[in-house]
């Protein structure tokens, strides 16, 4: 293997110096170099990436320059021209994804001795097949050797409770997901562990289908109540109601007690990998997609962005909670959901309910939203304490989904719907936060990379504020004092999304130094994998460690 040559012309103020070569690859192609200047208050860098051309699979080559201590507009000044021949394999071969943007000098954030963030990355959902077998477990572990190194901490995986515990109650089969723990063991990696106890399939990015158990799907048929149900009387098998919980209507058993009985035989067939350290953590699932909230916005029941989606409180058993709940107050014709509030594709303002000055902030629509979002809270704290029950001195999570369309409006329509009482006059995460530190719990949050101003050009009929939100929750959770954790709500390759979660991260101006406790990657799949995704993502696990980029590593 020959050594990249590189013939490189900086007109800088101070000499360079050559800090580490990284090469890679079987036969000479000609490539073409970027070079990025990086600078802080004492330093430029120059790094040169070289993408080839060639054949064999792919492969990159890179020179990591320093120079000596000078000012940034020496390095705004600084001449650059390349020409190089470097011996790599074939890229990928939309080559006009290694090319970054045009501005080359670009100053960024140093992040360099900052707090160390781990991060972990999310498995493909299809990681165990739909017959509970490890699939392509070759490719997974050449997969999980890049992330390691690279200094990705770990891997999240779902544990879906339709593929362990799907043909008879308390019968569970765990052999996929002990197959998979020793693959992500071998490579030394840690592990985040959901309880799934929802569906897979019908969701933004699903691309496998998991049902809950067969045996659950089979009460359902005689008994629909059982799931969450619309006001057209659509029931959404996605996961139980939380109307059940406290009801034996699961073959003797109440959702909560099989739901207990689920995560203690986890526990106890997995004791070795806790006790050794490989799992970290355990997120447990509380609802519609694994997150703390109501299926409000279902896509296979017409739903579609930005509508503000629909109350899901019509089964039975929350219908019954309702009415025990007005006339608790004294007022037992409230013992009914609004009838004015739209339906999924609705806008707010086209709706009695949702629109500036309307019912949502009436005597009536304040009861109505107080209860709708107490029955979400009282679910998480029983499951948290039953979770707590099952992992006692593991680390548990709960994840909150950001709903962030409509947020610049009075009544925030889209939260209320899935259970958020937050409209422009009352903090609804403040009271899911001191839920979640009675038990504690990380608060695992989502859309963290999304900028608002995208989101105004895009679509600007969805008055969306990502960034507004996502900047509430952060405060509501380290005012009750837990910890938060984050992830990204769409796919991410680009430095600009990158550097926009660690500025949410490790926000530049709290005087406390607070930070994220942790930060989970939505998910490894082959485009993460070519050469330039990879390099721009390993440039950005350093940076949220803390540390500066100092290597350009060999894939």
């Amino acid at each position: 293997m020959a050594m990249a040559a590189f013939q490189l012309q900086l007109q800088l103020h101070h000499p360079i110096k050559l800090v580490s070569v990284c090469e890679r690859g079987s036969k000479m192609a000609q490539s073409s170099l970027r070079l990025s200047i990086r600078t802080d208050h004492n330093t430029v860098s120059a790094v040169a990436a070289a993408a080839g051309v060639g054949a064999g699979g792919s492969g990159w080559s890179g020179v990591l320059l320093q120079a000596a201590p000078r000012t940034r507009s020496a390095a705004a000044a600084a001449a650059i021209s390349l020409d190089s021949h470097v011996e790599t394999s074939t890229a990928h071969q939309g080559s006009e994804r290694m090319a970054q943007s045009d501005e080359e000098l670009q100053l960024e954030r140093d992040f360099e001795g900052t707090a160390y963030i781990p991060i972990y990355v999310m498995l493909p959902l299809g990681v165990l097949d739909e017959q509970n077998r490890l699939a392509d477990v070759d490719r997974l572990r050449d997969d999980l050797r890049t992330l390691k190194k690279i200094d990705v901490d770990g891997v999240m995986v779902d544990c879906w409770w339709g593929l362990v515990e799907g043909n008879a109650p308390q019968h569970y089969d765990w052999s996929g997901y002990r197959q998979l723990f020793e693959v992500v063991r071998e490579a030394s990696l840690k592990l985040q562990v959901v309880m799934s106890f929802h569906q897979c399939g019908g969701n933004v990015g699903d691309d496998v289908n998991i049902p809950l158990p067969r045996w659950v799907l089979e009460i359902g048929e005689s008994n629909p109540d059982i799931f969450f149900t619309d006001q057209h009387g659509s029931c959404n098998p996605e996961c139980l109601s939380w109307g059940v919980d406290k009801f034996r209507v699961l073959k003797g058993r109440t959702a909560l007690e099989v739901y207990f009985d689920y995560m203690r035989s986890f526990r106890q067939e997995f004791d070795e990998f806790f006790v050794d350290g490989t799992i970290t953590e355990i997120e447990v699932g509380l609802g519609a997609c694994g997150e703390l909230r109501y299926p409000s916005y279902p896509e296979l029941q017409g739903w579609k962005y930005p509508g503000i989606g629909e109350f899901q409180c019509y089964d039975k058993y929350l219908l019954n909670e309702l009415r025990s709940a007005a006339e608790a107050r004294g007022h037992p014709i409230w013992a009914k959901p609004p009838d004015n509030a739209g339906s999924y594709k609705s806008m707010p303002q086209d709706t009695g309910f949702f629109r500036d000055g309307g019912d949502y902030d009436s005597f009536y629509g304040r009861f109505f939203l107080q209860w709708y979002s107490k029955v979400l809270i009282e679910h998480g704290d029983r499951l948290l304490t039953f979770a707590n029950f099952a992992f006692e001195g593991t680390k548990l999570a709960a994840k909150l989904s950001g709903i962030h369309w409509w947020y610049k409006t009075a009544s925030h329509a889209a939260e209320l719907a899935a259970g958020f009482y937050n409209p422009c006059n009352r903090d609804g995460y403040a009271a899911i936060a001191a839920m979640l530190a009675k038990h504690k719990t990380t608060l695992n949050f989502t859309c963290v990379e999304l900028r608002t101003v995208s989101h105004e050009e895009k679509f600007p009929e969805a008055l969306a504020d990502p960034e507004g939100l996502v900047w509430q929750v952060l405060n509501a959770a380290w005012d009750a004092d837990i910890s938060i954790a984050s992830e990204n709500a769409l796919p991410c390759y680009d430095r600009s999304g990158f550097n926009k979660i660690l500025e949410n991260a490790k926000p530049q101006k709290d005087p406390d130094g607070r930070h994220l406790s942790a930060f989970t990657y939505l998910r490894l799949n082959p485009t993460l994998m070519e050469a330039q995704n990879l390099h721009e993502f390993a440039r950005f696990v350093q940076r949220l460690h803390g540390e500066w980029f100092e290597i350009v590593k060999c894939f």
